[in-house]
């Protein structure tokens, strides 16, 4: 099993209506060295400027990046060849906004998602490492690398995180 933490950026709240802009994904191991970063041309005509400027883009940028195919046919390969055996999961800060624009980006250019149908949230596995529900968000203070909104480094410090968890007693 793999452990790979996602981060995405978009141009608005769903996947189809409108666009992911950029990710990171880092795999989950002592050295955080197996990152992956891709940006995907618009898919829609739609877009937010609240929710595109928080990737630090514009959309003359956004018009100019790779066909989302190219990118999500890349990302897949990358997370077959990284997997170090068994499935791949996915993990999130905010699993239910993230995983949907990846599900749904593997599942329309690529055919099928090798994460399967399911991912964790960060803030639940600290929830369950501590036994109280009510610290979910607490696990933040773990992260090493600074929240930028830039993908790689926000899957980067997520891994930080994990990694701590790891030496507080999680096995993974």
């Amino acid at each position: 099993m793999s452990l790979f933490v996602v981060d995405v950026e978009s141009d608005g709240p769903i996947p189809g209506e409108y666009s992911m802009v950029c990710f990171g994904a880092i795999e989950v191991a002592e050295s955080l060295n197996k990152t992956f970063y891709g940006q995907t041309r618009p898919i829609s005509g739609n877009f937010q400027l609240e929710a595109l400027a928080i990737s630090g883009f514009s959309r003359q940028d956004h018009l100019q990046f790779p066909e989302a195919a190219e990118t999500m046919r890349k990302f897949r390969q990358w997370i077959e060849e990284t997997s170090q055996g068994g499935h791949p999961v996915f993990v999130s800060d905010n699993v239910a906004y993230d995983w949907q624009f990846i599900n749904y980006y593997l599942h329309r250019f690529t055919g099928e998602n090798p994460f399967g149908f399911s991912g964790r949230r960060i803030g639940d596995i600290y929830s369950g490492l501590v036994k109280d529900l009510s610290k979910s968000s607490e696990w933040k203070k773990y992260r090493v690398t600074e929240h930028t909104h830039s993908p790689i480094d926000d899957a980067r410090g997520n891994a930080e995180a994990l990694l701590k968890f790891k030496e507080l007693g999680l096995r993974f």
